[in-house]
């Protein structure tokens, strides 16, 4: 998969969002990356249903769902999931995690498992051919605009080497949170090759042409 961009709508400017998306779409970001949120699983609410739904009408990006709830097989019936969008859910999130990558795939979608900074990496073994992609955290789930979390560096250098290791070359290795234009050029040699622009990227400034272009600069081009 060649390196690629996921606009995180949780940081965009709600007041704005018609005119953001015309311009995510006139630079061709490859996503659109939705946090689903129940309050429960991270401390914070996200994007709802009703707002997705009215999302498709106005664009044709992909959506890649960042789910963060409890018990999310209730929740993934109300999302419209479509073929060509990207679903995470958390390992921690579901007792029967099997059965939900099951009710996800459902959707002939791209199933991920999304890897808090504190969860150990061992859980990939159980999943690691079932899956289609890794959501590595950098930061802890729930808010915009930290800081990444110390030795998240060290952890996407060890995801990059685990796919290599198991000769995984069609996983898609997504980084979210925290991803600089710097960030995302080392994360780039570690085998990342989907990146969440947010607040650290994107949407750093009211000048998102420029923002999108150094972003590229930094993942795709010399790819």
């Amino acid at each position: 998969m060649k390196n690629k961009i996921s606009a995180s709508l949780m940081c965009a400017d709600p007041f704005n969002l018609k005119d953001t998306i015309i311009l995510l779409e006139k630079y061709n970001v490859n996503y659109l990356h939705i946090d689903i949120m129940d309050g429960k699983f991270v401390p914070n609410l996200g994007i709802g249903s009703d707002f997705i739904k009215s999302l498709r009408k106005h664009t044709s990006i992909p959506f890649d769902y960042h789910i963060m709830v409890k018990e999310p097989d209730d929740i993934i019936k109300l999302l419209d999931i479509r073929g060509n969008d990207l679903v995470s859910v958390h390992y921690e999130c579901s007792f029967q995690i099997q059965r939900t990558l099951d009710n996800i795939k459902k959707n002939n979608c791209k199933v991920m498992i999304a890897i808090n900074p504190a969860t150990p990496l061992c859980t990939l073994e159980e999943v690691i051919y079932y899956i289609d992609g890794i959501n590595l955290l950098m930061v802890n789930p729930g808010f915009a605009g930290q800081n990444m979390v110390e030795n998240c560096m060290k952890k996407a250098d060890k995801v990059g080497r685990i796919i290599r290791k198991l000769e995984r070359k069609d996983v898609i290795f997504e980084v979210d949170g925290n991803i600089t234009f710097e960030h995302a050029q080392i994360l780039k040699e570690y085998g990342a090759n989907l990146f969440v622009g947010g607040t650290s990227s994107i949407f750093s400034s009211n000048n998102i042409e420029d923002n999108i272009r150094q972003f590229k600069d930094s993942i795709i081009h010399n790819d």
